[in-house]
């Protein structure tokens, strides 16, 4: 693999792209950025700030004020209400282009340590269209429910499997379906299968990482 590469992971919500990012950085010696903490982190912001999330201009105000996000995995944004919140928020052009836009100058000033695995739900559509390697993570809605609902079940969080199931459903919709940057797969985008074993995946996008 060359240096400077940067790879993209796109996939609906509870997929798997954090694991698979993290395993490919390490792997691979790549930085890692996830796109959800930074939608995770603003919307803890402006929660903590009070500012009402249904107001496309009440947060396009308090965006002229915020002028750095956190890329910390801090555990307080993994909740489902910072999750609910996170996609609450995402569906506003101006906070697209406010993460977009981070994201971007963050890749650029840092691309040269040997390169990025970034993963989210628009980056190789949206955010880097032209990376040099776009995948596209594939799991059915089942599957997504039950390892969400082990992830929570692991942090302390109560939870209940048929509400994450419907949960997840309705996130699928409201992504696809979204006015700005939806959920597709990217053009170029290798669809990788990840409702087998975690080895069986990482073997598939091992074989496309060491052709760059």
């Amino acid at each position: 693999m060359r240096k400077n590469v940067l790879i993209t992971i796109d996939g609906p919500a509870a997929s798997g792209k954090g694991k698979i990012s993290s395993y490919i950085s390490k792997k691979w010696k790549l930085k890692h950025l996830d796109s959800g903490i930074l939608y995770r982190a603003l919307a803890f912001r402006l929660l903590k700030n009070d500012i009402n999330l249904e107001s496309d201009n009440d947060i396009k105000k308090s965006l002229k004020f915020i002028n750095k996000i956190s890329f910390r995995k801090y555990k307080q944004l993994r909740n489902e209400n910072i999750s609910k919140a996170a996609s609450k928020i995402a569906i506003y052009q101006s906070v697209r282009n406010f993460i977009n836009k981070i994201q971007q100058n963050h890749v650029k000033e840092n691309i040269k340590s040997n390169g990025f695995v970034v993963d989210g739900r628009d980056i190789g559509s949206k955010v880097f269209k032209n990376a040099d390697l776009k995948l596209y993570i594939e799991v059915n809605e089942q599957n997504r429910a039950k390892r969400r609902y082990k992830q929570l079940i692991d942090t302390g969080e109560k939870s209940i499997y048929p509400k994450i199931l419907k949960e997840i459903k309705l996130r699928d919709y409201k992504d696809r379906n979204r006015k700005y940057s939806p959920l597709v797969i990217p053009n170029d985008a290798f669809v990788i299968n990840n409702n087998g074993s975690f080895s069986d995946t990482i073997e598939q996008i091992n074989k496309l990482i060491k052709d760059l």
